[in-house]
């Protein structure tokens, strides 16, 4: 029980201050960006040779390793993106007024690079991993994926609680992509997926035949995906998103930009 609650604490803390800390760097000057960015993708790489090196591995201390690595790996996709250095195409905000296909195109367009990045990371990562004994990295990095992928639909589609605060400046336009409502047809189904996954790794937990190692890799897994299922429950709950980061948010960005809108009259295509 020591070493599970030893994983289950370590997973709770990485999450919580690896979240925190890219939200406080992404706040700072921009040469302090710049060298947070370039601090992360140095510790990316090693990401990438530490899960090549525990691949083979089947230790708890690899298994703490390919976790740890991944979420470096990921933090490498968060903080480029949030620096602005890997965005997409579409630099500007939407009316309110488009909707349907018309919202769908330009919202695609504002992150299409920045989700490849995240493909092609995560392909390098199942590419190390292919065939090895240690898929706690490759799992980790998976969750990340699908969890983030289906919030970015919820807040396409629709939820309560935006988390513009996490927004800096040089990224307002992306709010015009957000919906504001109570909760998206496609939000229950989310999470009813999630938990399903999380309830199978549990399960998997609970069998007696499990190595302990591997069970300490396993909660690791489960519990990210708990967190994650977390964040999914607070865009819908009268709950203060940022409650959890405000050590982070403190030091406060530059002052808001308005966000600018696509020319919708011939007036301002002529402006």
């Amino acid at each position: 029980m020591g070493a599970i609650g030893l994983a289950l604490g370590f997973a709770i803390f990485i999450w919580w201050f690896s979240t925190g800390i890219v939200i406080m760097l992404n706040r700072m000057s921009k040469t302090a960006v710049r060298l947070s960015l370039g601090l992360s993708s140095l510790l990316g790489l090693g990401a990438l040779v530490g899960l090549a090196h525990t691949a083979d591995q089947s230790d708890m201390a690899a298994y703490y390793c390919a976790f740890t690595c991944a979420l470096l790996a990921w933090g490498w996709n968060e903080l480029s993106f949030l620096t602005g250095w890997i965005t997409g195409p579409q630099k500007t905000a939407i009316s309110p007024q488009v909707q349907g296909w018309p919202r769908l195109v330009p919202s695609t367009k504002a992150v299409i690079w920045h989700e490849l990045g995240i493909l092609w990371v995560g392909a390098t990562i199942v590419a190390i991993t292919w065939g090895e004994v240690n898929q706690v990295g490759t799992s980790t990095y998976l969750v990340l994926w699908l969890m983030r992928t289906s919030a970015k639909f919820n807040l396409f589609l629709g939820v309560r609680n935006l988390s513009e605060q996490f927004l800096p400046t040089h990224l307002a336009y992306l709010q015009s992509f957000f919906r504001r409502r109570r909760m998206n047809a496609f939000f229950p189904f989310a999470l009813a997926l999630a938990a399903l996954y999380w309830l199978s790794l549990i399960d998997q937990v609970r069998q007696p035949s499990v190595p302990p190692a591997e069970v300490v890799g396993l909660v690791l897994v489960a519990t990210l995906l708990a967190l994650a299922i977390l964040e999914h429950l607070m865009l819908v709950l009268p709950l203060d998103p940022t409650a959890l980061w405000q050590w982070a948010l403190r030091k406060p960005a530059a002052a808001p930009a308005s966000v600018r809108t696509e020319p919708t009259t011939a007036q301002e295509l002529e402006s």
